[in-house]
């Protein structure tokens, strides 16, 4: 899920990404049903309701990113990637119902991408620049891990 889009500085992101998994645990998201439109990245998804929770995740992100970007944050999951007519967008977006009702988010990362996206070499250039785990995630795991006897 998209929480925000900044200027492309892997120093800034690592240090946002560390803020940000400092303070925030597991995000769980409702969503609110499928959609479709026109924009390449967001041929079909799910669209989620903004969330105080969210509003605060991209605003620590903006803020130790020292970010001043005007992104609206405008909260979704991109299921497909591809230049298609309204009618297929419509009739595949109606055709699909979502098997549960929340959606757990345990961790964050920072993707370098071509801007504007709008073909597949565009995504297929997309890379990984930091990742981290969400603390209350990382705190479960650890403690799982310190049951089975694993340091």
């Amino acid at each position: 899920m998209t929480v925000h889009v900044g200027a492309d500085q892997a120093d800034a992101a690592a240090k946002a990404l560390e803020k940000a998994a400092s303070e925030f645990e597991l995000v769980r998201q409702m969503p609110l049903g499928i959609d479709q439109s026109d924009e390449f990245i967001k041929t079909l998804f799910v669209q989620f309701a903004m969330t105080a929770q969210l509003g605060k995740i991209n605003a620590v992100i903006r803020h130790a990113a020292n970010d001043s970007s005007q992104y609206k944050l405008n909260p979704h999951l991109s299921l497909l990637y591809k230049n298609l007519p309204a009618a297929t967008r419509a009739e595949l977006a109606a055709s699909i119902t979502l098997p549960f009702s929340e959606i757990p988010f345990d961790s964050l990362q920072a993707i370098r991408c071509v801007s504007p996206t709008g073909s597949r070499v565009d995504v297929e250039a997309w890379r990984v620049v930091g990742a981290i785990v969400l603390s209350s995630f990382r705190a479960q795991r650890s403690g799982v891990e310190e049951s089975r006897g694993v340091t």
